[in-house]
């Protein structure tokens, strides 16, 4: 499990106001890309619509999907402009430096496993001041599947609303701009997948599979996997699609914690449970009053979780379905490497396009649907409708 659940009381981190460390990291990005996430070009579309926006004196939220790890750093380098970004936590736990430097470029904290009142107040209070753009992303984790997104939270919506209420009474508005970041892959996929590829195949006991076609290894890989999963949570290994057994595993995983931790409720959505579950099993790890024995029946629970969450996040027929993308390809291949190991190696060399759309005016009055968040849902839509265009734009070259 990644360092990702913090067994300490929660103290919100403030960013920094000024803009000189902002620019002076700037100058770092290119070598940052390149070095840790293989990333040697970054191309941004949509500059002008936020140029107007700013010019307008409008409070600005940017709101990207969210697949890799590198996303605050190529939009920080498509920008080149300061922005306050809403992190998690838990990166400002791992280190003095890198809590140092997070603030200091604008990063913020939010607790993932309550409701953060302070940080829902910053980033209102931020968006209300219009200083620069404000940078949320909504999926809340990172999903290594570029072309699919996980359902986003209702908070945004929230945050949003809230900010132009506070500014309608001086006349001011807020305003989201959908931001689409897609990721392609321009060297030897064969080459690149086929050491990370025979590293799980000799954890799995096997010969190396170098004899089948790159998508039939991936799938065999992952199948056998699932496999193993599915014999310590079932017992034996089980049958049918690829999507519905991994839909079986995690309901077998959570379930049982739904029904100690929270009476059986359970939510539709995977980040949603999880979210509920650490939130019930964390605060006596937190304070500290249990017995060491429960303290690590809880902590193997969080790890369950985490599990649960990442096996969840493999979209069905994703790579499957006909001429998938080297992208997908290479998205499988690095969640089997992460979710056995715990880390990725730099896949290179990848570019990374950044799409800002138009502005969506907000409204400081909640709109009601029965499909959710009209805000949310049409965010959802532009994210999901220019994805697909930059994936389709991919494949033409």
């Amino acid at each position: 499990m990644q360092n990702i659940v913090v067994a300490k009381p929660y103290e919100f981190v403030g960013p920094h106001r000024g803009d000189l460390w902002p620019r002076l990291f700037a100058r770092t990005l290119p070598g940052q890309l390149r070095k840790k996430h293989g990333i040697t070009e970054v191309a941004c579309r949509g500059l002008d619509r936020l140029k107007a926006s700013s010019d307008a004196g409008h409070g600005i939220m940017l709101v990207p999907n969210h697949c890799r790890p590198a996303d605050p750093l190529v939009l920080g380098q498509a920008l080149g402009r300061p922005t306050f970004i809403m992190a998690s936590w838990h990166l400002f736990m791992q280190g003095w430096l890198q809590r140092f430097l997070l603030q200091r470029i604008g990063v913020f904290s939010i607790y993932r496993e309550g409701l953060d009142r302070e940080a829902l107040k910053c980033a209102i209070q931020l968006l209300t001041e219009a200083q620069r753009p404000l940078v949320v992303f909504p999926e809340g984790v990172i999903s290594r599947h570029n072309d699919v997104l996980n359902n986003l939270m209702e908070g945004t919506g929230l945050m949003l609303r809230s900010a132009a209420k506070q500014r309608a009474q001086t006349g001011g508005k807020v305003v989201a701009h959908p931001v689409a970041i897609r990721y392609f892959f321009n060297g030897d996929l064969e080459a690149t997948t086929r050491p990370v590829l025979a590293e799980i195949e000799k954890r799995l006991a096997w010969q190396t599979q170098e004899s089948l076609p790159l998508i039939e290894r991936i799938l065999k890989a992952g199948a056998a996997l699932l496999s193993l999963k599915e014999v310590e949570f079932f017992g034996s290994a089980q049958e049918g699609p690829l999507d519905v057994r991994i839909s079986q595993l995690v309901n077998r995983m959570l379930s049982p914690l739904e029904d100690e931790w929270l009476k059986g409720r359970h939510e539709t959505d995977v980040v949603a449970r999880v979210k509920m579950l650490r939130t019930a099993i964390l605060p006596d790890l937190i304070t500290g009053d249990i017995p060491e024995e429960e303290k690590q029946r809880r902590w193997r629970q969080l790890e369950i979780v985490y599990l649960a969450q990442q096996i969840g996040f493999y979209p069905a027929g994703y790579i499957s379905a006909a001429q998938p993308t080297p992208e997908r390809l290479l998205e499988i291949v690095e969640k089997l490497e992460e979710d056995l190991t715990d880390s990725c190696r730099v896949h290179h060399p990848m570019s990374a396009v950044v799409e800002i759309g138009e502005a969506i005016e907000v409204s400081p009055e909640r709109q009601r649907s029965p499909d959710g968040d009209p805000l949310m849902g049409l965010i959802r839509e532009r994210l999901e409708s220019r994805l697909a265009a930059l994936r389709e734009e991919g494949r033409k070259k």
